[in-house]
């Protein structure tokens, strides 16, 4: 027969043990959790690598990093964060976006917590555009439910049938719960190439005026973007009453990219393939992009999304 003092000792042993093995900081040191309320996004960690990695951005940095930070030292939101990023492919909405992901939730895109609808992908047909919307609605609902900190990223707005994104607008508006789930603490963000004619005409006026990129504002092209995604049946948001009830926070513009940024954009991936920057590889690289106007060839005409591939040319070098 086993002494009580010892069956005693086993048994607070085994207790200790899985108290320990079970307490959260161990367990999410290992498994993906999702973030406790008291948590904060580092601010300055993430405005560091908005710095250092996103080029000739100065207005989206700017308003992003405003609007998640506090967004997020927010104990008590109204509603979700909803962010809608504007302007022309290479520009920075989909890095911008990842960078965001990844100080959210530390595994980024592979978060079980972040997810990526592709509309060409995830809603490719319009005759089931119903079926569509309730599978939307059902994704959203029963991920927030697992995790309220949930982030939601639609690519190719621009490529949206119309009308399916408004599946979503319960769960974007000021209500406390929707069937008993609060979606209060989500961040929802929108992709679009959509609006990137009006702020590359507004860029080259600014251009043409004689003043500096940096004194664009946030005014200055919001309120265009908004009335232009509205009216664009290719936006994604044609006629939306996301837009219609004032659900979407901000229109962020990404403006064309310079030479010195493609230039920049070059450097960043030497040093991510750990090369040793050599400028003649840079100005190689940024001579074999394209830019527009066609007279004074201002601005890359695909921002920097053809940098990596054009770079692997130069890797012999």
């Amino acid at each position: 027969a086993l002494e009580p003092l010892s069956v005693g000792l086993a048994i607070g042993v085994a207790s200790a043990l899985t108290g320990f093995l079970s307490h959260p900081r161990f367990y999410c040191s290992y498994v993906e959790c999702c973030p406790s309320a008291g948590q904060r996004l580092n601010a300055t960690a993430l405005k560091v690598q908005l710095d250092t990695k996103l080029f000739g951005q100065h207005l989206a940095k700017e308003v992003v990093l405003k609007a998640v930070i506090g967004f997020s030292n927010n104990p008590c939101p109204k509603k979700p964060l909803t962010l809608s990023l504007h302007g022309w492919a290479g520009t920075g909405k989909n890095f911008l976006s990842q960078i965001l992901a990844e100080h959210i939730h530390p595994a980024g895109l592979r978060s079980k917590f972040v997810h990526l609808f592709l509309a060409t992908l995830h809603f490719p047909h319009h005759d089931q555009l119903k079926l569509y919307k309730e599978q939307l609605q059902n994704w959203i609902r029963g991920n927030v439910s697992a995790c309220p900190h949930s982030v939601f990223i639609f690519d190719e707005m621009d490529k949206m049938h119309p009308g399916l994104i408004d599946a979503i607008k319960p769960f974007l508006d000021y209500y406390e719960e929707v069937d008993r789930v609060s979606y209060r603490k989500a961040i929802f963000i929108f992709l679009s190439n959509a609006g990137g004619d009006l702020i590359n005409k507004a860029a080259l006026e600014f251009w043409t005026s004689g003043k500096q990129r940096e004194e664009i504002q946030l005014k200055d092209l919001e309120p265009m973007l908004s009335v232009g995604a509205f009216n664009n049946k290719n936006s994604g948001l044609w006629h939306s009453s996301l837009i219609d009830r004032n659900l979407i926070d901000y229109f962020v513009p990404f403006l064309p990219l310079e030479h010195k940024h493609v230039k920049m954009c070059v450097r960043a991936e030497m040093t991510a393939r750990g090369y040793a920057v050599d400028e003649k590889v840079v100005q190689a690289v940024a001579d074999e992009m394209t830019f527009f106007p066609k007279e004074q060839k201002i601005y890359s005409d695909k921002g920097c999304k053809t940098v990596q591939a054009k770079l692997d040319v130069h890797e012999d070098v």
